[in-house]
């Protein structure tokens, strides 16, 4: 019967550690990419348009608002992988499968 090592555990958090790395900068990204788009299509608006200025910006605050909570999402996600890391269970019922 395999044993759970060291070697794998460290592998499996070595692993998550560099996924959530990327997650985690990915929605940065996305997320000021987003702010940058919704800030310049609301400014292209009211230069079109100076008298809708209240309802742009309105709505440009409600986007924003709703575009910023991805990245908040995305980090609630990448502590439970850190922190309760799925993939280690998973390898404790391989290994316990594949043992019989």
């Amino acid at each position: 019967m395999h044993a759970m090592s060291a070697e794998m555990l460290s592998t499996i958090y070595s692993f998550t550690a560099v996924g959530v790395s990327i997650i985690v900068a990915a929605a940065g990204l996305g997320s000021a990419i987003g702010w940058g788009l919704i800030c310049a299509k609301t400014l292209e608006g009211i230069s079109r348009q100076p008298e809708m200025r209240p309802v742009l910006m309105a709505n440009m605050f409600i986007f924003a608002g709703l575009m910023e909570s991805f990245p908040f999402i995305i980090l609630a996600f990448a502590m439970w992988f850190l922190f309760a890391n799925p993939f280690v269970g998973a390898l404790q019922t391989a290994l316990t499968v594949f043992a019989h």
